[in-house]
């Protein structure tokens, strides 16, 4: 199967390229001027205590988190400053990166060099329970069930890969602030009400179950905001997002704000939120929620094993 030209964002979910193949903001400026543009991709994981026989104790399994990498420069200084906000909300937990094109580390990379971090160490940079790999992906799609899972399978560390960040409330708190802040504000009157109305932007995928998590997302900020949530997708599905404003206004509505389902700013980010005959909220970028939210998914990929073993 020929595969499909590579996007722009890092949340584009469709482009069925490997892990290793070749190759709009939310960020905070103080926190993500980060002068490198290619990380290292050598674990940095802090060490375990050290008991009186000199051996470390097996600290808990490494936390990979996998972006799909961008050729817009905004986007790798925005994920290294989210994953810092990670680090400081769990000192001492090893929080690695690995991209799956266009940006390194490559998650291969990042794999092998937590692999041969234990080999070299017989206590084990990752931990005894290897690393859990949760996507900054807000749907699941292409590369959340093939390219994440077969680069797990294919390290000799071991791994576990957690569900996606979306659907999740979490996710709908960010969403609902960055809104805020482009200056959304709750509907007044019933006129307002019948006249307002958000288009909820999303990368797109062929892959049905994306539709159907974007789908679950917007229900879940439409309750929040007490308007109607449309899905639009900036490539590959329907309805694009000036075609759901289109729509919109055809029915009465012409108050319409644009938020941006996308981790980190880029081209989909950007020409989505020009779209908007109203206002646009910024990527979902350093959020404290997003930070909690990648936790989440990592701490729920453990328990889900523990039960298993259990079982």
């Amino acid at each position: 199967m020929t595969a499909s030209p590579s996007p722009d964002d890092e949340t584009h979910d469709e482009s069925p390229h490997r892990p290793g193949g070749t190759p709009p903001g939310g960020a905070r400026p103080d926190r993500t001027a980060h002068p490198m543009n290619r990380i290292s991709s050598r674990p940095a994981g802090r060490p375990g205590p050290v008991p009186l026989d000199r051996r470390r104790r097996p600290g808990p399994p490494a936390l990979v988190v996998v972006a799909h990498g961008s050729r817009d420069p905004r986007a790798l200084r925005t994920v290294n400053a989210l994953l810092e906000d990670v680090r400081g909300l769990r000192p001492g937990l090893p929080v690695h990166l690995g991209h799956i094109e266009l940006n390194e580390p490559l998650l291969s990379d990042t794999l092998a060099g937590l692999d041969a971090a234990d080999t070299a160490d017989t206590a084990g940079a990752a931990g005894a329970e290897g690393a859990v790999l949760v996507p900054l992906l807000l749907s699941r799609g292409y590369h959340v069930r093939r390219d994440i899972p077969e680069a797990a399978a294919a390290a000799r560390l071991r791994t576990r890969v957690a569900a996606p960040l979306g659907p999740h409330p979490l996710l709908v708190e960010t969403l609902h602030d960055r809104l805020v802040e482009a200056g959304w504000r709750t509907p007044a009157t019933d006129a307002e009400r019948r006249t307002s109305a958000v288009v909820l932007a999303a990368a797109g995928s062929r892959d049905p179950d994306s539709a159907v998590d974007t789908g679950r997302t917007a229900r879940l900020l439409a309750d929040r905001l007490g308007v109607p949530v449309v899905p639009a997708y900036a490539s590959t599905a329907a309805p694009t997002v000036p075609d759901a404003v289109r729509a919109l206004a055809a029915r009465g509505r012409h108050r319409v704000a644009v938020a941006s389902c996308f981790t980190a700013p880029g081209r989909f980010a950007t020409e989505c939120a020009q779209a908007a005959p109203w206002i646009a909220s910024a990527p979902l970028g350093t959020h404290e929620a997003m930070a909690r939210l990648v936790l989440h998914r990592y701490d729920q990929a453990r328990a889900a094993t523990a039960d298993s073993h259990a079982a």
